[in-house]
């Protein structure tokens, strides 16, 4: 067995180049992070930390698999994620997504989409759509939301987006609702999208569909600066509404667009 003190001098013997190719080949052993850490290399140390963070992000992700591990401990191998974006908006549907994930898949980043840039965003939704075994989404416009309410439509949106997964999933984890009409067993999970991952998957999914969606309503209604706040209240969505009054993908029924809905109606 090799000394610390040879670990130590063969370290300082290697190139960055070998060193870089023995931590991207997972030959990483205790006696090679001790020797690292010795070694007064500066890209030795940039190695080191970069790799140390890598490690974190992966326990990171294999912790948010507890319930998924969970679920199949329980039998249950076919495990859906489900979460929703925008709930809160004056305007535009709720989005809904339902995801699937292979067993244990690695996704650096994989977060609540809430806490991750817009480019993070993008970036695993594409990686979700190229390796999730199942991808279901729904989508519920304004006027059903102002026809049903919010709370109903988002549970309408979360059914029909589980109901068009294949494989069809044997458990359901949701983000905060329970679904009592599911004919398989699920979990309701207050803060899941930050809990799961498949329900992180989800948030994701939802998220970014619905973002493209108010992009391209902004081409469509440009006074209302729908690309910048996506829909949500921010002073400058309020003053366009004051200025132009609703549009057909308003809430009518979410206040301050009430009120004003029937201003100008008035």
């Amino acid at each position: 067995m090799k000394s610390e003190g040879n670990c130590l001098m063969e370290s300082a013997k290697m190139t960055i180049k070998e060193l870089e190719s023995l931590f991207a080949s997972g030959e990483v052993t205790e006696e090679l992070l001790a020797a690292c850490r010795a070694d007064g290399r500066k890209a030795v140390g940039t190695l080191l930390r970069r790799y140390e963070r890598q490690l974190r992000e992966r326990e990171r992700i294999a912790a948010l698999y507890r319930y998924e591990d969970q679920a199949r401990a329980e039998g249950y191998e076919i495990v859906a994620g489900v979460d929703e974006a925008g709930r809160g908006p004056l305007a535009g549907p709720v989005s809904v997504a339902a995801v699937i994930l292979p067993r244990g898949l690695y996704l650096p980043k994989l977060n609540d989409s809430k806490k991750i840039s817009a480019k993070v965003r993008e970036e695993l939704y594409e990686l979700l759509q190229e390796k999730a075994l199942a991808v279901g989404t729904a989508l519920v416009d304004a006027k059903t939301i102002d026809r049903v309410n919010i709370y109903q439509a988002t549970i309408n949106g979360m059914y029909e987006a589980i109901f068009s997964l294949q494989p069809e999933p044997q458990k359901v984890l949701i983000d905060a609702v329970p679904l009592e009409g599911l004919p398989m067993p699920s979990l309701s999970l207050v803060k899941g999208d930050a809990k799961s991952a498949s329900i992180a998957a989800a948030s994701i999914i939802a998220k970014v569909t619905r973002d493209r969606l108010m992009d391209a309503y902004d081409k469509e209604y440009p006074q209302y600066g729908f690309a910048r706040h996506k829909g949500y209240g921010t002073a400058e969505h309020i003053e366009a509404l004051r200025k132009y009054g609703p549009c057909p993908i308003h809430r009518l029924s979410f206040e301050p667009v009430k009120s004003m809905a029937a201003r100008s109606v008035g």
